[in-house]
């Protein structure tokens, strides 16, 4: 297994950071992409992977959330992290609607420059997309004959997205929000549609615990050693062997990511 999307540097980790991927170790986790969603964190993530070599790496962007801080100063400084050797993702980058914490207009500013930069260094997309599709698909449809390869982490979207990302040729990274039997319900019947060679699986620790886990741990803090369970969850959803779909998921990463 090959969790593409954990915020090792959230401050919930402050305390056990390494117990974390010891845990995520042990539980089968063969490797991490730590996200990068500002100029401070993406630094951070960086940091973090330098600890873990070979088994984490690290993306350098600006998450829709914080695209008012976006610069020609934070620019550069992305461009100059994303040549570091364990940066091997753009983002995570993207639109936002849904809260708008940063106005439309600054999240599509942000995002075309990460997208002008991707295609530049020829390096794969972590994408971001909430109630923003189709404004999000228009931006990066015209980027992407220049970009290697790029994933639509945590999909929660409808059928119409999904099929207009595969048609695209995008990965789809799915979460613990497939275990929840409410609120993951049109996920859950999606699922079994995105092919094989497109699906990746991620923890988007420390968010997203996975409602039926069982037992329930005493804190609500998500962790990448729970992988293994969202992997049983969409093995039994498409009818697939577990530990075969662990293994097909990893090599999607490192197909994704450039890796090995």
């Amino acid at each position: 297994m090959f969790d593409i999307g954990v915020n090792l540097t959230n401050r919930q980790f402050a305390l056990d950071r390494h117990e974390v991927v010891s845990r995520a170790k042990v539980a089968g986790v063969n490797g991490m992409l730590i996200t990068g969603t500002s100029l401070k964190e993406s630094l951070a993530a960086n940091q973090l992977s330098d600890h873990y070599p070979d088994y984490c790496w690290s993306t350098a962007g600006v998450h829709p959330h914080d695209a008012s801080g976006w610069s020609e100063s934070c620019a550069q400084q992305i461009y100059q992290l994303a040549a570091k050797t364990n940066v091997v993702a753009i983002g995570e980058c993207g639109l936002d609607f849904n809260r708008n914490f940063s106005t439309p207009e600054q999240q599509e500013l942000a995002f075309n420059a990460q997208l002008a930069m991707a295609a530049e260094l020829g390096m794969p997309l972590f994408l971001h997309c909430r109630d923003a599709y189709p404004r999000f698909i228009e931006l990066l449809r015209p980027w992407l004959p220049k970009i290697p390869a790029a994933v639509v982490h945590c999909f929660t979207d409808n059928r119409q997205a999904l099929e207009a990302y595969l048609a695209l040729d995008l990965y789809i990274g799915v979460t613990g929000w497939v275990c929840d039997e409410r609120r993951g319900q049109e996920l859950r019947e999606l699922v079994p549609l995105i092919p094989a060679d497109k699906l990746l699986l991620e923890t988007d620790a420390p968010y997203l615990l996975p409602r039926d886990l069982t037992p329930k741990p005493t804190s609500r803090r998500n962790e990448p050693a729970y992988l293994a369970h969202v992997l049983q969850q969409v093995a039994i959803l498409r009818g697939d062997d577990a530990v075969e779909l662990g293994e097909t998921t990893q090599k999607n990463a490192y197909r994704l990511l450039g890796l090995r």
